[in-house]
């Protein structure tokens, strides 16, 4: 394969998040660097104090500050979102668009806007910050949220669609479409368990109301382009229903879907609606009505869920004063091997996985024959480039649960790898986990245990691994000319050599030879495009002789070459030995040729766990009388 089909295909490497600083060039980290700290400048200039950033996403950066009021004493909370300036001029109007829609909408559970300016050609878009942190985040510290938080949002979520169908808007003004809800977009206050919507940038005014009316009735405009083509706006496709995705025209319906995936999400301890088959919502321990109520907002049938959103509209205030308090829970047990230390640095994990052979295992085990999101091909839209089309386009939806939960690890402090082989018989499961946080350790054994669920409801034959690594460990070479070699540069004056890093356990941990796992325990990835020099193969086959566990990944781009590595020494006795095989690697480094992916990874031993397939998470719902608990 050509080196320019290897450098397209570098572009799905990773689970689709915004890439750490610690994985960008030096040149794109300091530009990046350069640009965070002209936007606080910026705002300093207009009188703003403690200054930060807050949040990033396709289109923009979200900072946060406060300034003293007009009566010198009060301080005012405010966040700021800035289009990233790499952006074409139409997305970056975009700013000036969700001003204009966060303008049309006025309800206690949404941040009013304050301002819209620009400053040097910058636009800056200034909104009340709502107190709290977003719900995405209180997923990844708590798990599954209990039953009567989830009930409690999902009721201040009613309120807050019925409005943009018309309560807050004026007379004669169309529906309003947020067209993004999700956790990340709704902030919680813990202390009075209140959420606030924010983010409104893929907002639109709906084409369609709720039964799938036009909303005018003039017969001009319902001929006139702007009806028959959709001005809907593409949000998570983590989160948004199948009408949004496709293309439908805009209608209330959409945030009904996205109100329904992120109550599932919460309750389920998921970032995505797409495991409802494997994980339905009458498995989560939520009560009977609501389970089922939101189980049918996430059918596949549309009436079906037309139904269903209309009943949660309806019946939703009086399901939330049902009297639910919270249970007593036990913290729950892990289907799989975790070791947890406390962290002695930071760490910023990053998710390596050989998923494009599973997206094409997936394909070909379509039934239909069809890529069912095919008519997404054409749609240009950065979201859904990033996120979607080059990675899960045409799956099926427990198979994209699975990857969205892999990503989930990746979330945590984490470094380590997984390896899952489906046969018929079942799913047989390696590991080496190692979570630098005890404190998230509840909420890392759901993301866990749903990420098993999930595979267990995947019927195919095939292998899937995953490698965890902190990004801050990656080392990175640059070259000017593609066809030269990548050299260390020189290390300064009082710098030491750059070398793999490694933790070395403390005493030997028992090694059994029946039960050694090796870096070639698979054999060649046919992902991977990057052939490495022999010298580098021969030093990984004289550290496989070593007991240790550890992920080395080389990324060879055009002028790019990054190191991604973990080590755990579990033999302290063969350390100068172990430090000695690390260092010919990199001094092998300079022999690499050719662009792609080579990576290599190794248990601390052979403890396969073994899952039997199901298709379904068996029914478990709130009791009806939890004072009997």
């Amino acid at each position: 394969m050509s080196d320019a089909r290897a450098h397209e295909r570098l572009q799905q490497f990773y689970i689709p998040e915004e890439q750490s600083i610690y994985l960008l060039s030096h040149h794109d980290a300091k530009k990046l660097k350069d640009w965070v700290a002209l936007c606080i400048a910026q705002l300093e200039g207009l009188g703003y104090r403690d200054i930060h950033l807050v949040g990033k996403g396709a289109y923009g950066f979200v900072f946060a500050g406060w300034r003293l009021g007009e009566d010198r004493r009060t301080r005012e909370e405010h966040v700021f979102k800035f289009t990233r300036v790499t952006l074409p001029q139409a997305l970056q109007d975009r700013l000036e668009e969700e001003a204009y829609m966060l303008d049309q909408v006025a309800h206690p559970l949404i941040p009013r806007l304050v301002s819209y300016q620009r400053v040097r050609r910058q636009s800056i878009l200034v909104m009340q910050r709502a107190p709290g942190i977003n719900l995405e985040e209180y997923s990844l510290r708590h798990g599954r949220m209990s039953p009567r938080l989830v009930v409690k949002i999902a009721s201040q979520l009613a309120d807050i669609l019925k409005s943009l169908r018309g309560a807050s808007t004026g007379a004669g003004t169309p529906p309003v479409v947020h067209g993004d809800i999700k956790p990340s977009n709704l902030v919680f206050d813990v202390e009075r368990e209140q959420v606030a919507l924010i983010d409104w940038g893929s907002s639109v005014f709906a084409q369609l109301d709720e039964h799938q009316q036009f909303i005018t009735t003039n017969v001009m405009q319902l001929m006139s382009d702007n009806l028959q083509q959709t001005n809907a706006r593409l949000g998570d496709v983590y989160f948004i229903g199948e009408e949004q995705l496709n293309g439908a025209l805009s209608s209330p319906r959409f945030d009904e879907q996205g109100v329904a995936a992120t109550l599932y999400a919460l309750a389920s301890g998921q970032s995505c609606r797409f495991g409802a088959r494997a994980i339905p919502a009458v498995s989560l321990g939520l009560p009977r009505e609501f389970a089922r109520l939101l189980d049918g907002m996430l059918a596949g049938d549309p009436q079906l869920r037309m139904q269903a959103g209309d009943y949660f509209l309806r019946e939703m205030g009086r399901i939330a004063r049902l009297v639910m308090p919270e249970l007593p829970l036990e913290p729950p047990q892990s289907l799989l091997p975790v070791w947890v230390r406390p962290a002695t640095r930071e760490i910023d994990t990053v998710v390596y996985t050989s998923r494009k052979s599973f997206l094409r295992e997936a394909f070909e085990a379509d039934e239909t024959g069809e890529h069912a999101g095919n008519a997404l091909d054409a749609v240009n839209d950065v979201q859904l480039d990033r996120y979607y089309k080059n990675f899960m386009q045409g799956m099926g939806g427990t198979e994209k649960a699975f990857l969205a939960a892999v990503s989930r690890l990746g979330k945590y402090p984490i470094v380590g790898g997984l390896a899952i082989r489906w046969e018929p018989q079942g799913i047989f499961v390696d590991t080496a986990l190692h979570l630098h946080d005890p404190a998230l350790k509840a909420a890392f054994v759901v993301a866990i245990n749903n990420m098993v669920a999930l595979a267990r409801a995947i019927y195919r034959q095939g292998v899937f691994k995953a490698c965890l690594f902190n990004a801050r460990d990656t080392l990175h070479l640059e070259r000017e000319d593609p066809e030269a070699a990548f050299v260390f540069a020189p290390p300064a004056d009082g710098e030491a050599r750059p070398r793999l890093s490694y933790e070395v356990s403390a005493v030997p941990e028992l090694e059994d030879d029946s039960r050694v796992h090796s870096y070639f325990e698979d054999g060649p990835d046919p992902e991977e495009l990057l052939v490495l020099p022999e010298k580098i193969l021969k030093a990984l086959e004289s550290l496989n002789a070593i007991h240790h566990t550890g992920m080395l990944i080389f990324e060879a781009l055009p002028h790019h070459l990054k190191i991604h590595s973990y080590y755990r020494l579990l033999d302290p006795s063969r350390e100068q030995e172990f430090a000695r095989l690390l260092a010919e690697i990199l001094d092998a480094v300079p022999l690499i040729s050719g662009l792609g992916i080579s990576g290599f990874m190794k248990m601390p031993y052979k403890n396969t766990k073994h899952f039997d397939h199901i298709e379904a998470q068996p029914e478990r719902f709130y009791p009806r009388d939890p004072r009997a608990v």
